[in-house]
């Protein structure tokens, strides 16, 4: 008689073990793969497998071009090397300018308070500013306001994650001499020990990569020198590469193959959070590496830091209002209502706030900001409706 035992072994696990360990031969098999620019025909130039898509080239208005640049950037995320380049995403270097000297003052002010550390650096090596999209917005609304209108920014992130995303970033400025980091994956499974990971089904470690966007602006020129992201191109599709980015020999495989590109100010970087890759080595003698990394999260993800909206809109509102006056319900006035407002209803509390009539979920921030842009309410108006939608949403 055939034991429970030995019939339950004809349905495979549904996890990866510590036990068994990934298999080299068919990771490197997996990054041996090759990206061409007539792969991606709006590419400007593919380097080192990374395809490069220079901005400038295209008009902001057209919607038929930007459906094709989202899809050539989703493929290139899921199916292909893993990593984008978007030259000139931010064109207005007076506002990154701008943006370094609010980030300055963070800086000086955070420091007085403590010391704050890193991931994978010491808190002398690198300055780190966490949340520093809240932070920013406190600082400074108008330069934020311009900062987080920009298109390309929402075309990108609506192209990996579809509508609702939210956005959290951190400023991050390595010094001459700061050291590379280990390679590794990124949130949310890259943050947890191995054996952390080996409990979450294999279906959903594969899937967790579509949960998250991974990116950066550059603050600065950044040589190669300067230590620029190291990446490994195609690395992404290794479906056991959360159980095997910490192994030695994985670390090893990486450090011989990885590849870095240089970027100007204002240029953007999207990568795949399942992508090895690993901030590289500053060996220049004075430049202070310096970008704004962004990692978006899909409506069904939970971000990793917690921003809150309302602040976000009661100091931005007044701009978003004359730009709105001006452009009407411009590409930049839907990015900025993407960045800062709440897109999907849910989790809420459906006996205070239930489906709108004809509707399946209840009004969102993002729906209700647009709807007050255009009944012209005043500003106390639309922050008493702002705030009594997250009152009502708690149990």
């Amino acid at each position: 008689m055939t034991s429970q035992v030995e019939a339950d072994t004809r349905i495979p696990p549904r996890v990866f073990s510590v036990k068994s360990e990934p298999s080299l031969s068919t990771f490197k098999k997996l990054c041996s793969g090759a990206a061409y620019q007539e792969d991606y025909p709006l590419s400007s130039e593919v380097s080192s497998n990374i395809p490069i898509y220079d901005l400038s080239r295209f008009e902001a208005g057209d919607e038929e071009l930007q459906a094709h640049l989202q899809d050539e950037w989703h493929h290139i995320l899921l199916s292909g090397p893993g990593v984008v380049v978007l030259k000139n995403m931010y064109r207005d270097k007076p506002l990154i300018e701008k943006v370094n000297s609010v980030y300055g003052g963070i800086i000086e002010s955070e420091l007085k308070e403590a010391r704050k550390g890193d991931h994978f650096a010491s808190g002398s090596a690198n300055h780190r500013i966490w949340n520093s999209f809240n932070k920013h917005c406190s600082a400074d609304p108008s330069s934020f306001f311009e900062y987080y209108s920009n298109h390309w920014l929402a075309l990108m992130c609506e192209a990996w994650l579809g509508p609702a995303y939210r956005i959290t970033s951190q400023v991050n400025i390595v010094k001459p001499g700061g050291e590379a980091q280990v390679s590794h994956r990124d949130y949310h499974l890259g943050f947890q020990t191995a054996e952390a990971c080996a409990k979450y089904p294999m279906a959903t470690q594969i899937a967790s990569q579509l949960l998250t966007l991974q990116g950066a602006v550059a603050h600065c020129d950044m040589p190669v020198e300067s230590g620029p992201t190291r990446l490994l191109p195609f690395s992404q599709r290794f479906e056991e590469g959360y159980m095997a980015y910490r192994l030695d020999h994985f670390t090893e495989y990486f450090l011989e193959n990885y590849v870095s590109l240089p970027l100007s100010i204002g240029d953007g970087i999207f990568f795949n959070p399942a992508l090895f890759h690993a901030a590289g080595e500053n060996t220049t003698k004075d430049v202070q590496r310096s970008a704004n990394l962004l990692q978006v999260s899909s409506a069904f993800a939970k971000p990793m830091e917690s921003t809150d909206t309302y602040p976000l809109i009661e100091k931005t509102y007044k701009f978003l209002k004359a730009r709105f006056h001006k452009d009407g319900e411009s590409i930049e006035v839907r990015a900025f209502i993407a960045a800062v407002a709440e897109g999907y209803p849910f989790p809420t509390n459906l006996d205070r706030r239930p489906p709108a009539p004809g509707g399946m979920a209840p009004e969102s921030e993002q729906s209700l900001l647009m709807r007050v842009l255009k009944e012209d309410l005043h500003w106390g108006s639309v922050l008493e409706e702002i705030n009594q939608m997250q009152r009502d949403s708690v149990g």
